[in-house]
């Protein structure tokens, strides 16, 4: 039988810098400082609108630092993305009407897209837990939150991807 490394030289090579090259890698991902993230800050919200008879979707996805937006037709194989940073100030008046406490209270409604409707959808993530909502338009007791963060969000983006 034949070692996988035949020379000591290369086996010397492989234990003296390659070892301790892929162990740094495992530091320093536990020294990450996610941890000590709050476990109730919202760090992403996507919105998307998707179904319909031609396949429609529009899809936003707002970080704390940027925002990009997606739109197309399937059927027509049309497509076209806009991306933009935000500042803090910005990330906080899109979040500011988002009431952590209400997210788990928010009732999805059953989708559209099977009769050619479309489908609208929320995903708000915490480092705790990410919440999706389909179609919660319908729980009016708690909608109006998302309603309010949609009107602010067609303040940032362009008209084309409302």
């Amino acid at each position: 039988m034949m070692p996988a490394i035949k020379n000591n030289a290369l086996k010397l090579l492989f234990s003296m810098f390659l070892l301790p090259a892929l162990f740094s890698c495992d530091r320093k991902k536990d020294q990450t400082p996610s941890a000590h993230k709050n476990p109730n800050e919202i760090t992403f919200i996507s919105l998307s609108n998707i179904g319909g008879d031609e396949g429609d979707y529009k899809i936003i996805k707002v970080t704390k630092d940027s925002i990009h937006a997606e739109v197309g037709i399937t059927a027509r194989r049309t497509h076209k993305e806009w991306d933009s940073a935000i500042s803090a100030h910005t990330w906080k008046y899109l979040i500011s009407p988002i009431n952590i406490k209400d997210l788990d209270e928010i009732q999805s409604s059953p989708s559209k897209q099977s009769v050619d409707g479309i489908d609208e959808t929320f995903q708000i993530r915490t480092p705790k837990k990410a919440h999706i909502y389909v179609n919660s338009y319908a729980d009016t007791l708690h909608y109006q939150q998302l309603k309010q963060f949609k009107e602010q969000l067609t303040l940032i983006i362009p008209k084309e991807y409302r």
